[in-house]
């Protein structure tokens, strides 16, 4: 997709974010709404997957270790015709295939089921060895919380990566600088987090503008050779709506009626 077209397409998940959440009633909008072109440009224009086969063995895999984006998710796939946007109502409600975070034996398109925080990256790394053992063209891509890259097994699951020189893995870092209870900083702060990266064996590739979908296709592909990739965004919790943009409240909180309304008149464009 072009730019245009992909403008679009996140302007429409940021609408199905929404009314998922407000549907619901409950939900995760911040961090949703930070990882949408992040997201959208991953699937779009990167991966080789067909929502006619969702399960074929030689698709590439894409693991969303920040499980509680998933309205983020379930847009994309909807988007792609992985989904029915008609089970958007049913979104974290009891029996439905949208939980509140995904469920790979519910969900077509969903390659690991995800939500305790951490995990993710060790699910990717694994998919990339397996395909690296079978001898298998297979891209896997990730995107982690900056919140839950303060858990140890983000940098064990990173060391494993480097020293299997996964050039197969791109792991997308969602840095929006907030988290549950406040911001990055506050409760456990990264420090240099590029750094980090880099020490711990990734080619790092750092976005100062995490919603800018020419920078994020260019970082996307970028070849790198004997290592995996690091995709360091920056990013806007809550992006695209002003009352929730760069405000922690809105990390696990659901809009009203009138939040709705407010929000979807902004998303109009």
């Amino acid at each position: 997709m072009q730019t245009a077209e992909l403008k679009e397409v996140c302007r429409a998940v940021r609408r199905d974010i929404i009314n998922m959440t407000a549907n619901a009633g409950s939900g995760h909008p911040g961090g949703s709404l930070s990882a949408v072109e992040l997201m959208v440009s991953i699937f779009a224009n990167h991966m080789r997957v067909d929502p006619k086969n969702p399960r074929d063995p030689n698709r590439d895999r894409f693991v969303l270790s920040k499980g509680h984006a998933a309205p983020c998710y379930y847009g994309v796939l909807a988007e792609l015709g992985f989904i029915d946007k008609e089970e958007f109502k049913n979104f974290r409600q009891l029996h439905s295939i949208l939980q509140g975070h995904p469920d790979a034996k519910k969900v077509p398109g969903v390659d690991a089921s995800t939500g305790s925080l951490g995990q993710g990256l060790s699910i990717a790394a694994g998919m990339a060895l397996g395909a690296k053992a079978q001898g298998k063209d297979i891209k896997v891509y990730a995107i982690v919380g900056d919140g839950e890259s303060q858990e140890g097994q983000i940098w064990e699951a990173s060391m494993a990566a480097a020293h299997y020189k996964l050039d197969n893995l791109t792991v997308v870092f969602d840095n929006n600088g907030l988290q549950i209870d406040g911001s990055n900083d506050q409760v456990m702060s990264l420090g240099d987090f590029a750094g980090k990266l880099r020490a711990f064996g990734y080619e790092v590739i750092e976005l100062p503008d995490g919603h800018d979908l020419d920078a994020i296709e260019a970082a996307l592909s970028r070849k790198v050779e004997g290592k995996p990739k690091a995709i360091l965004a920056h990013t806007v919790k809550g992006k695209g709506v002003s009352f929730m943009e760069n405000q922690v409240g809105w990390h696990g909180k659901a809009p009203n009626e009138e939040q709705r309304a407010q929000a979807l008149k902004e998303l109009e464009g």
